[in-house]
């Protein structure tokens, strides 16, 4: 085994970054890192890094892989990261941008060691589950035991070394920002490598874990709350990209966003976000925490809008503030919470702060007066630490991920997660004094004092938190003890941190009692109906659990629609309730089809308004499928969507089942469509289209989606 480690490259790279710095021109950058690539190629045999151990677990890949067999040829990047850190997270677009610029043919091979901080976080179900939250599609390999870091001396997460060909060192780079650098140095190795004819471009044998995913209704939901009257939820469906308002019984009332990642203001059905995590629900107003977008969102329940209220779309280092909202970056926020009148309080876990966003003109505690839409830093100095202060902005705060609003006296604070701190933290609403409640350590430097212990303050531990909610009527804080697979009661009076249920252990089991119950890193928890119910964002096992207060009994939230024109997930389980078409309504019947069994049906809806007119805002078009009679062809199916725009046509896919009670059936679509004409005039027309099927082993059905069109 090679006994070379970061050291050893220390001073060689050195010097090629202080000259990087005075280079005036890209060409000159350019030059100087081919330079640098000469010297430390010619010592590749003393730079040659060992190879990773042969039994260590792998995941989005066939076979475990060997530096020194499998990736001769190819220049790696290897992403030194543990899933709880932030800054970790930060990186993982600037690799995913690089992946996009040069594949595995291209001679690139991106790799994540991931090199635990915390215990829970060596579990490799654990890790499997953190893959899927970030969507990382590159190979990751579990060093449990940290060997790899610790051969190489690695010092903090995270850390990008970068290997030649023969799986020798050429550059590394700590800690976050460093995107310019990356793709310069990588840039330059494949060019460097190639014209040596070093480079292999043969594919890397890839199976990415979430292609093996059942559907779900949730998946990984990262925070729940709960309106006033306790009849409305609030749910961060962080993995499908969306926020779902449910009814206290489950039924989907309103699905915000979805599908595809990204930032797009609009209605409910064209908006997009990017792994959603907070929300705090004020009247008809729903805000949220648009964690990767670095962005807080607004969504209008009455016009059914989403709108920007703060945040560039890119990850801020501001560590003050001050700027109007949709002017001042921020970074990653985590949570969000109301209870001071005019103002929203956000956990910002990228900077390792407590901001505010002023919803009206008003002053913070020991501030001035500021106009609204202000978004400024209350409390923390932006280093991460553990350090609890009588000055806001001299604390410190690791990675706050949850925040809860207590506004009666005495406390009148907000209470924070603060998750790599693993403790419970108070900020004061009067004069911004940061406090110890439980858990953590007394060394503001220490941020590795966890556990799960019950005790109280600084003798109880906590692994890594991420959520608290505050029950008025019981005087209790609740604590979702994300690692720890538990919820715990804090009494902010006593102190006393104890487990109310959970088994410590990562899994499903539904109880029904409390301690027989099991959690997988639940994320979020708010308390309802007078204190009696608490529902928990079960985070990793993809569920809202609802914990009964008073009986101690555990249940799940169903998650389902009924034919509500929001679109949903098609693996949502439907009841199906299609509205009646107008006795008017025209029908187009279409060629009989013979079909097979289990064979899929496309068609593709193309519709034709009049001249001048569009569809009308706010009340969304929408198809269906139906039949009379025969209700097996569409069990599990997703029968509608909704019809947001006429200028591509709509994609209708229908799988029919294995086996055909009947030989002969007919299966019709519905189509509903609002708009408006040039004046005033806004109606509804519809349209049917029957399709008469005959089940046969001779397939006459084509491959390509066949039309659907009408002019109305």
């Amino acid at each position: 085994m090679a006994s070379c480690s970061l050291n050893d490259l220390l001073g060689l790279q050195s010097p090629l970054e202080g000259a990087l710095q005075e280079a005036e021109s890209l060409e000159e950058r350019e030059r100087l890192v081919l330079e640098y690539l000469e010297e430390v190629n010619a010592r590749a045999a003393q730079l040659r890094v060992p190879d990773f151990s042969p039994d260590l677990e792998w995941l989005n890949t066939v076979v475990p892989f060997s530096l020194h067999r499998d990736l001769v040829g190819k220049v790696v990047v290897l992403d030194f990261f543990t899933y709880c850190c932030i800054n970790c997270m930060h990186i993982l677009p600037d690799l995913h941008a690089l992946e996009q610029r040069y594949s595995d043919t291209d001679g690139l091979v991106i790799i994540g060691v991931h090199s635990a901080k915390f215990p829970n976080e060596r579990v490799l179900d654990n890790i499997k589950s953190a893959v899927l939250r970030y969507d990382i599609t590159h190979p990751v390999v579990n060093d449990a035991d940290a060997t790899l870091w610790q051969d190489l001396q690695v010092s903090c997460w995270p850390t990008l070394v970068l290997l030649g060909p023969q799986g020798n060192l050429l550059f590394s780079l700590v800690g976050e920002g460093h995107k310019e650098d990356l793709f310069l140095y990588t840039s330059m190795a494949l060019k460097f490598y190639k014209e040596g004819h070093k480079i292999k471009d043969n594919k890397i044998p890839l199976k990415l874990f979430r292609d093996s995913l059942p559907p779900s209704p949730l998946r990984f939901p990262g925070k729940v709350v709960v309106d006033p009257s306790g009849d409305t939820l609030v749910i961060s469906d962080t993995g499908h990209n969306r926020i779902l308002v449910v009814s206290k019984d489950g039924q989907i009332l309103h699905t915000i966003g979805g599908g595809d990642s990204g930032w797009k203001d609009g209605n409910f059905s064209e908006c997009l976000f990017n792994s959603p995590q907070g929300v705090a629900i004020h009247e008809k107003t729903i805000y949220v925490a648009d964690t990767e977008n670095h962005l807080i969102r607004k969504a209008d329940l009455d016009t059914r809008t989403v709108s920007t209220v703060a945040g560039t779309g890119r990850q801020g280092v501001d560590k003050e503030g001050g700027a109007k909202g949709e002017q001042q970056p921020i970074s990653s926020p985590w949570d969000v919470a109301f209870g001071t009148p005019g103002v929203l309080w956000i956990a910002m876990a990228g900077n390792h702060q407590i901001w505010a966003l002023l919803l009206e003109e008003r002053t913070l505690p020991k501030g001035s007066l500021l106009p609204e839409g202000t978004c400024v830093r209350f409390a923390g100095s932006g280093n991460e630490e553990n350090r609890n202060n009588s000055y806001p902005h001299k604390a410190g705060f690791a990675q706050p991920s949850g925040l809860a609003v207590c506004s009666e006296d005495p406390w009148n604070c907000l209470f924070v997660a603060d998750s790599e701190s693993s403790s419970i933290r108070s900020v004061s609403l009067k004069d911004g004094a940061v406090k110890h409640v439980v858990g953590g350590e007394r060394d503001p430097m220490n941020l590795f004092a966890f556990g799960d212990v019950d005790g109280t303050g600084i003798n109880a531990k906590l692994q890594h938190p991420l959520g608290v909610s505050w029950d008025q009527t019981s005087g209790s804080l609740y604590v979702a003890d994300s690692y720890n697979h538990k919820i715990k009661t804090v009494d902010p009076k006593s102190k006393s941190c104890v487990t109310l249920a959970g088994t410590g252990q990562a899994g499903d089991a539904p109880g029904p009692s409390f301690m027989e119950a099991s959690f997988n890193e639940p994320g979020g928890l708010c308390v309802a109906a007078g204190g009696r119910l608490l529902y928990v964002a079960d985070t990793n096992n993809h569920q809202i659990r609802v914990l009964d207060l008073e009986s101690k009994m555990v249940s799940v939230l169903p998650i389902f629609s009924t034919a509500s024109l929001d679109v949903v997930d098609s693996a949502l389980p439907l009841r199906i309730n299609n509205p009646k078409l107008p006795k008017s309504t025209p029908n187009v019947t279409l060629d009989p089809l013979s079909v097979s069994p289990g064979r899929t049906l496309q068609y593709s809806l193309s519709l034709q308004l009049p001249a001048g007119a569009k569809l009308t805002d706010g009340a969304p078009s929408f198809w269906f499928l139906f039949t009379e009679g025969h209700d097996w062809l569409l069990a599990g199916q997703k029968t509608y969507g909704e019809i947001v725009s006429l200028t591509k046509p709509s994609q209708i896919e229908v799988t029919l089942p294995l086996h055909f009670p009947s030989v002969s059936l007919e299966l019709r679509v519905g189509v509903c469509v609002y708009y408006c004409t040039e004046g005033t005039m806004c109606m509804m027309k519809s349209v049917s289209f029957s399709q008469p099927l005959h089940a046969t082993a001779e397939d006459s059905s084509v491959t390509t989606p066949l039309p659907l069109s009408y002019a109305f």
